[in-house]
């Protein structure tokens, strides 16, 4: 206890040291030992290391999980060490309602049949961002995580117990400035010589992990490939998917096709009529009317038409100029590429969202609503 006692006055001593050499470096009455140039460089870049990653930490978690409760909830599973439940995305809810909406309506009506294809590819979309949000909390938020909560608390405690050996040093310094008697300059002069050499030791411990973080630069900078990898991949997962959505409709009874306005192609793709407008006089267009398949007056379909064995009419024939991507789903159909211009004509009995496009030697049925109709 007599021991205890003894040990908590020192430690009561040493503080009160620190204190008032703090205080007096504050008001300019106390000198202060200067770290050299490089030492303050890594101190700077350690700190910005640090701001940057939590400011990209946290926005990475906003954006995998941009519900702030659902973030909160998974930060306390984590720090009670336990795992955190599998949460159903957005996209496979939305698929749900979409499905079970398909029941109630019917599978069988346009409606349900059209529920029934976005849901399905709500789904997989759901399913591809689970997969993305996992990719990336493990090669990307986790190795950020373990240097905040790791490497950068070892360097904030050094940095601290660096901070005292100064101060214990530079209290040591002005001893040994006001000691008088030969005796007092003797034990200011010893305490300096050992307060310098700890000064040191802890000095040259800091260093060391403060030249770590270029071996953190390097781990981050990996991490960062692997999380933009997989943001790529989930990106050119959605895209396809919807493709294959947008052929799955285009070929459903009963669906609306030819809307101009709620039709559009891929951002990458610019609109003709802009182009035009951009480049010269506008290029006089005929709307394309949007009808319904299947609807009360509309044309009877051929069963079974195939476009390669006819000719085209005398007359009636248009330029088209071809508004984004088709991949033909048969040898019936001619694929087209955005922005060609090709030959489009109907023939007598032919489905009205379809027309038969010619470009060269090929020809096949097309989507009306691929199309930019010109006079």
């Amino acid at each position: 206890m007599d021991f205890n006692m003894k040990k908590l006055a020192s430690d009561a001593g040493v503080f009160f040291t620190r204190a008032v050499q703090f205080t007096e470096e504050k008001f300019g009455q106390a000198e202060k030992t200067e770290l050299d140039a490089h030492f303050e460089n890594l101190l700077a870049r350690a700190d910005s290391t640090k701001n940057w990653t939590e400011k990209i930490l946290r926005q990475t978690e906003v954006l995998l999980q941009p519900n702030p409760s659902a973030r909160v909830e998974e930060f306390l599973y984590e720090k009670l060490d336990r795992k955190v439940p599998s949460r159903v995305t957005n996209g496979e809810l939305l698929a749900q309602y979409m499905l079970e909406a398909a029941n109630d309506f019917g599978p069988g009506t346009p409606y349900g049949k059209t529920l029934i294809k976005v849901g399905e590819t709500e789904r997989r979309l759901g399913g591809a961002e689970r997969d993305f949000i996992h990719s990336a909390s493990i090669n990307f938020l986790s190795p950020l995580r373990n240097f905040l909560e790791g490497d950068w608390r070892t360097i904030s405690k050094e940095r601290r117990i660096l901070q005292n050996r100064r101060l214990d040093l530079d209290a040591c310094k002005a001893r040994l400035k006001k000691a008088k008697a030969a005796e007092a300059k003797a034990a200011a002069e010893h305490e300096l010589r050992m307060a310098q050499t700890e000064f040191d030791r802890q000095a040259e411990v800091t260093r060391l992990l403060l030249e770590g973080i270029s071996s953190t630069h390097v781990n981050h900078l990996r991490c960062l490939h692997e999380f933009a990898e997989a943001q790529a991949t989930y990106y050119a997962q959605c895209y396809q998917y919807m493709l294959d959505l947008q052929k799955q409709l285009g070929r459903l009874p009963g669906t609306f096709v030819g809307n101009v306005e709620s039709t559009s192609p891929p951002p990458a793709t610019a609109s003709p009529t802009a182009m035009a407008a951009a480049t010269g006089p506008a290029v006089p267009t005929i709307p394309v009317v949007p009808t319904v398949v299947g609807a009360p007056n509309s044309a009877p379909t051929v069963e079974g038409l195939n476009p390669g064995d006819v000719k085209p009419p005398a007359s009636g024939t248009r330029k088209a100029r071809v508004l984004y991507d088709y991949q033909a789903a048969d040898s019936s159909e001619l694929s087209l590429l955005a922005d060609e211009m090709i030959t489009v004509y109907s023939l007598p009995g032919m489905d009205p969202d379809w027309l038969v496009g010619e470009r060269g030697n090929q020809k096949g049925k097309v989507p009306v609503t691929y199309l930019e109709l010109l006079s």
